[in-house]
């Protein structure tokens, strides 16, 4: 009888060493792994067969890994994106999300973090949510979300979301007209059992990008931050 089968990851690496390293630690973790050294051969293995997730380095030559992940999002690619990066500025970690990444990771790093952080994106994306609680359909005022198909749309506009916005989003629905702190996200969404500054800016910047997706251009905003304490979604303005 045969097992499991393996999620398969495609690692695009230039780095030689760093690409071994990524592909000979993961293979122990138990993933699949395939390699591609430049942005362009990425291209052709992600439209050759189906991976389960991608670990995308931001410097690559010729294309970079921003411009890659621009590309991907911008044509409709839904695979989890973990991007690598040696840039540690908090502006430089928005960037990245800002372009699409699911989440970032800054070298160097342990592999077995690599494999965690791999793990978890895996079970989002398997699970459609951490909070859909077998829920497949949301809607609150004009705002509708299908978790089966993961579609979103607002007054019958598609909005397109990242994996973790899309977590974020649905976490929010199910707890409608309540408050979700950031000690709930960094550990629902994060699954991160103790709440970090760092981790607080990132919750703060998927957040900005989630209001700006679901709210902008809209009369009546849904998404709230109640300072200091979270956010929560409902129609009017909380006190």
């Amino acid at each position: 009888m045969n097992g499991p089968s393996r999620p398969k990851i495609l690692v695009i690496e230039d780095e030689t060493k760093t690409a071994r390293a990524i592909v000979t630690g993961l293979k122990t973790e138990g993933f699949a792994l395939a390699l591609a050294p430049t942005g362009e051969d990425g291209f052709f293995q992600l439209n050759d067969e189906p991976f389960d997730a991608l670990v995308l380095d931001w410097m690559l030559p010729g294309r970079s890994g921003l411009e890659v992940l621009k590309t991907l999002r911008a044509k409709g690619c839904k695979t989890p994106i973990l991007l690598l990066t040696a840039r540690d500025a908090l502006e430089d970690r928005v960037t990245g999300l800002d372009y699409g990444a699911d989440d970032y990771l800054v070298k160097p790093f342990a592999i077995a973090e690599l494999a965690a952080r791999l793990r978890a994106l895996l079970r989002r994306s398997a699970a459609g949510s951490v909070a859909e609680e077998r829920q497949t359909r949301w809607r609150v005022a004009d705002l509708e979300v299908e978790v089966t198909q993961r579609q979103v749309t607002r007054a019958g506009k598609a909005i397109d979301l990242t994996l973790r916005e899309f977590d974020l989003l649905v976490l929010l629905l199910a707890n409608s007209g309540r408050i979700v702190t950031r000690e709930t996200l960094a550990r629902e969404v994060w699954n991160e059992v103790r709440r970090v500054t760092p981790l607080d800016n990132v919750i703060d910047v998927h957040m900005v990008h989630l209001r700006r997706k679901i709210d902008d251009g809209f009369p009546c905003r849904l998404i709230h931050t109640v300072r200091g304490i979270g956010f929560v979604l409902q129609e009017e303005v909380p006190e």
